[in-house]
């Protein structure tokens, strides 16, 4: 039977909640692989609203759902999401959540580090969530984060606790601010310990045991490619690979556990925080494609930049990233325009160049080439078929995929969960 993986093909916020969703009805299983609570999964089932955070998207259809080990971990922040949608009458518990002992722990002191670097930063911020998600990172590569399982022997962590704040407490000082002691982070963390330790588990067994019984495996990724750490518009990524392959180091499976790769990618073009952004529109197509779109972070509610479908870049992700196939979403954003542009190059310092260079420098400078499409100015939202597209719509949706070199499979019009057309089912043999 196949896995899929599904992974963001631009800066993230492409709609990766409501295809996971869609899929995980066909999944046994449905896999978080990386990030923290900084990624943002809406979910519209029916009237009812989703906004998930570290859940995997599975757990509203009572999925079994599980944190993977390449997952950063807030326990506060997870314990939050789990009543709010308990609240909503999704039940979550042991038996369909699942949390890898080996994910390390975002704690308050990755919190603030965060946001006092960011604000420190002045106008050359990174954009953070200022989550805590960067320095929880840092540490788990720095060999002196506290881990999930670290929490069933807090009265055997001193000598990690110690690594840790001796690490910490020199950059507060630097920050001026109060160094902290063991004692806090073991109160703080036995406070939270019998509520996180019932999900705790040795996920990469149950999921050898799922994957040698042949059932179907959903690997959720957040973000997207464009912000991978490794290949992404660096210094402006996230602090976690985003790319396909880190389903398998980040679940505890073998690559050769992952069947297909499917991108997900949106109708035009958006970006969260700073960066290069080739194709923005700061003008009132951008404020258009934003009010239309509802382009505002899930986690932090800022107004994500908005501008053009740039398939260079599309399709440097889709290369990198080992995608076959692509789901489009929120094709209905673009019924209101007469005409259509498509970035199909760029120019840097008067020279032509088809990919987006590697230094930041460059990045910022490439200037966009469009080809201009006539719009269809019909309503799309909703279509279930080809049937129910303009004819302008589908050559639009025709052009992308001749310039990004990869078929569109899927097309979503509309959050709603049904509202997609199918052309292949990422899962078939």
């Amino acid at each position: 039977m196949a896995n899929v993986v599904i992974v963001g093909v631009q800066w993230g916020d492409e709609g990766k909640g409501k295809i996971v969703d869609w899929l995980s009805s066909q999944a046994d299983t449905v896999v978080r692989f990386q990030g923290g609570h900084n990624a943002g999964h809406t979910l519209v089932i029916d009237q009812n609203i989703y906004k998930l955070s570290l859940l995997p998207s599975g757990i509203v259809r009572n999925t079994l759902s599980i944190i993977g080990n390449g997952v950063v971990l807030d326990p506060w922040a997870l314990l939050e999401e789990i009543s709010r949608l308990r609240d909503q009458g999704i039940e979550v518990n042991p038996d369909n959540l699942k949390i890898s002992d080996h994910c390390a722990l975002i704690l308050p002191i990755h919190r603030e580090l965060d946001q006092l670097r960011e604000h420190a930063a002045g106008g050359n911020k990174i954009g953070t969530t200022m989550r805590g998600i960067g320095p929880a990172y840092e540490d788990k590569v720095g060999r002196r984060a506290l881990r999930l399982c670290d929490l069933r022997n807090l009265d055997q962590a001193g000598e990690q606790i110690d690594r840790l704040l001796f690490h910490h407490n020199a950059l507060r000082r630097g920050y001026g601010q109060d160094q902290l002691e063991a004692d806090s982070i073991i109160n703080t963390l036995k406070e939270i310990l019998p509520k996180i330790i019932p999900y705790a588990a040795p996920t990469w067994r149950i999921l050898q045991e799922i994957k040698r019984k042949g059932d179907k495996i959903l690997f959720e990724g957040a973000q997207g490619i464009l912000l991978d750490v490794e290949i992404g518009t660096y210094p402006f990524v996230t602090s976690s690979s985003t790319i396909a392959s880190q389903a398998a180091a980040g679940s505890g499976l073998p690559p050769s556990a992952l069947h297909s790769v499917l991108g997900i990618c949106k109708a035009y073009t958006t970006r969260v925080g700073s960066g290069p952004f080739p194709t923005e529109q700061d003008n009132d197509i951008g404020q258009t494609l934003g009010e239309k779109g509802g382009e505002f972070g899930t986690v932090t509610g800022r107004a994500r930049r908005c501008g053009w479908f740039d398939a260079p870049l599309a399709r440097q992700a889709i290369t990198i990233g080992g995608i076959d196939s692509i789901a489009l979403t929120k094709l209905d954003v673009l019924d209101h325009f007469k005409e259509i542009k498509i970035c199909t190059g760029y120019r840097l310092d008067d020279s032509p160049i088809d990919y987006l260079p590697a230094a930041s420098c460059e990045q910022f400078r490439v200037r966009p080439v469009y080809e201009t499409m006539e719009g269809w100015v019909q309503n799309t939202k909703g279509a279930r078929s080809w049937i129910d597209l303009p004819a302008q719509a589908i050559k639009y949706i025709r052009r992308i995929e001749e310039l990004i070199e990869a078929p569109i499979t899927l097309v979503s019009t509309s959050p709603q969960r049904e509202d997609v057309i199918l052309v292949q089912n990422p899962f078939a043999d």
